[in-house]
This record gives structure tokens, sequence and C-alpha cells, in this order.
């Protein structure tokens, strides 16, 4: 790999990207990549490029028309946006204030995770009526103003994947989904308000740190070497199995590719979510688009969020699967168990499989700042 992106890139900076995490590597001054070297990098790194008309990190020219309405709905339509945005985090950080005064967090393992998602009785009701509410009038001040939603059941002729015992549904364990997006979040609060898998840093946001011990988040340190992870890992499985056991307990939200796609490629699972053996519901998301992309990839947040702001009809495309149960071989083999279900999503939702991940996508977009030089986070171990 070091060797390909010393190919790709013959001007170099020394610019440190292994503090950055997961969120894209890229500013607004990055360097220019020469077209043969881009078109050479779009090839082998496709999971992660835009193909909307800004362009790669969304510095592409544009036409006189685009640069019109942008400026247009710079000035008009995103300060109404941000203000009803924010409107509406402000409210439901108070809702979510006032339903956990005088309540103490709950509390798993010794690594720090506390939430509130245990909270019984007209709070908890609360918390999760208004959240779902609130997260779909998100979504319809950003532009979605309409979500079509498919219901997929490709077992009617086949056997695998069906209740054993043949009985009527159960709930699952978990919600599966690939992750196109930050609005991925938004979109999974308003339909079923489960837990989600966040950076520890999250919790210590404001407004949204709170949000998110609400919704039960398990947060994780994504760049620690220690045995963190393990314990991380314990509290998922037990999250997945308590939501598969008990009804009442929060269900958990996981996206197994590990980082986001530009929406037309799925990445290798990782096992955490299949550790349970509890059968799982699959999920997919698309974003479809005629000028700008909201797929999280290969852009910076701030310019992403602009776009996003600027665009006055966004759309969103969900295809939800029947409940898979896995077999007892699946059960036996997390790994066969997430390759599975990777296929079966893969199948449905016209998504081509992508054998490279998140070291990979650091090394793209280093390349695309101009950085020829191995990011140190590759040799760090993926969980």
């Amino acid at each position: 790999m070091e060797s390909e992106l010393k190919n790709l890139n013959p001007t170099s900076n020394t610019q440190d990207v292994s503090s950055k995490g997961d969120r894209p590597l890229l500013k607004s001054d990055s360097a220019v990549v020469p077209p043969d070297d881009l078109q050479e990098l779009e090839k082998k790194f496709a999971a992660y490029v835009r193909s909307d008309a800004y362009g790669p990190m969304g510095c592409g020219e544009l036409p006189l028309k685009e640069k019109f309405l942008l400026t247009l709905a710079l000035f008009t339509l995103v300060p109404i946006r941000f203000v009803v945005a924010f409107t509406i985090l402000v409210l439901y950080y108070l809702i979510c204030r006032v339903c956990t005064l005088f309540s103490a967090p709950n509390r798993e393992g010794e690594d720090e995770q506390e939430d509130y998602a245990h909270i019984r009785g007209w709070r908890r009701v609360v918390i999760v009526r208004c959240g779902r509410f609130l997260s779909r009038a998100m979504l319809f001040t950003l532009g979605f103003y309409w979500i079509s939603e498919t219901y997929r059941d490709p077992f009617k002729t086949e056997d695998e994947g069906k209740n054993e015992d043949g009985g009527e549904s159960e709930r699952p364990g978990a919600i599966i989904s690939n992750h196109v997006s930050y609005l991925d979040i938004l979109y999974h609060m308003s339909a079923s308000f489960p837990s989600f898998v966040a950076k520890r840093s999250v919790a210590k946001l404001p407004l949204i740190g709170l949000i998110c011990k609400c919704l039960g988040c398990v947060f994780v340190q994504r760049e620690s070497k220690s045995s963190d992870f393990k314990g991380v890992a314990g509290v998922v499985t037990e999250r997945v199995r308590e939501a598969y056991l008990n009804k009442s307990a929060p269900m958990m939200m996981l996206f197994p590719e590990g980082t986001t796609t530009n929406g037309g490629f799925l990445l290798p699972f990782k096992t955490g979510a299949f550790l349970a053996k509890a059968p799982v519901l699959p999920v997919i998301l698309r974003y479809p688009f005629k000028r700008f992309s909201p797929a999280w990839d290969s852009i910076s947040g701030v310019r992403h969020v602009i776009f996003l702001f600027c665009q006055f009809v966004n759309y969103l495309e969900v295809t939800r699967l029947p409940i898979y149960y896995p077999s007892q071989q699946e059960k036996d083999d997390p790994k066969l168990y997430a390759n599975n279900i990777r296929k079966l999503m893969a199948r449905e939702g016209n998504l081509i499989l992508s054998d490279i991940g998140l070291a990979e996508k650091r090394i793209y977009h280093a390349a695309l700042n101009g950085n020829n030089s191995l990011p140190s986070v590759l040799h760090q171990k993926d969980d």
C-alpha cells in the first residue's frame, strides 16, 4: 500500500494524519491531484469516490448556474434551516435534561460506559416518542420531505434465514445497516430509536452528549490499543442479547462496515454485531441525488453541511428486509453469519461488494490531501 501511495502522489508534504480518526482527512486547501493520478485513485478506492456535481472533496469547478443557486441558497435557505435545526436540537436536549433529572445513569463495566436508556415509565416514553418525532422533523428541515420505504422478503421461496421454529417473527437483537452518512443516525432514530456505537469523545459534546446517553450509546475509543475494545465488544454483545430476550430493552443499531462509503458499495463486515448469535434486522439505505450527494465521504464536515443545507430537496430510499434467523452453523461461526448477511444486503440493495476498509480509506484521503506518506494509523489493529 505504501508503494501505491507514493506512485500516486509524486509531490508530498509531511502532514500527520494519524490523529484524525475516522472522519474525512480533507481540508479545503488540499493540494490538487493530477487528473491521471486521480483516475488511478478512483479505480483503487471506488467505494469512497464522490461522483456528484461538486467533484472530489467537493472542490470541483461548478457551472455559473450552479454557483448562482449556491449563492442564493447560502443567504436564504441555509440561515432558515440552521435556525430551525438548532432549535430542534436544543428542544430535544431540554426534554432529555428534564426527563433525566434526579436519575443516575446506568453504568456498565469498567470502561466508563453510562447511559439513560434503561429509564422506565413516562420518562422513557417521552424520550423515545419525542426523539422519533423530532428526528423526523430534523430530516424534514434538511430537505428529506419524503422517505421511500420498501419492505422486501427474499425468503418467500427459500428456507434459509427463516425462523427455525416456524413461529411468528420475534424481536431482533440488532438492526444491521450499511453506513453512508451521519444522516443514517437521524433516520434510524426516527424509525426505531435504537442505541448506537459512538466515539467516546461524543459523550462529552454539548447537547449531543446527553442525547446520546439517552439513546443508550456504547462509547468506544477507536484509536485505543488497550484491552478496552474487548470490554466494549462484551457490552455490545450483552446489549444485543438483552434486546433479543427483553422487549423493553433498547434495541442496538450497528454499522458493521465500521465507516462510511459513497453509498454504492458494501465493505467487509466486522463480527461484533453477530457474536450474540441473535437474529438481526437488515436495513439498506440509499441517497439518490442529482447535484450533491448526501454521502459523507471524501469531503470535509463543514463543506458537507453547507452543501446539504443549500440543496432544497434531498432523497432517501430505505429497504427493510425480514428478520434474519441464523442457522446453527452461523451461530457457531460469527464470520460466516456476518458474511451471509453482507451478501444478502448487497444482493437485495444492488450494492457492490468491496474488500477494502478503513485503512484504504485513510490512504485515499491522505492522497487527496497530497500526502504520500503511509499514515501511521494503518499499523493500528482494527477491532
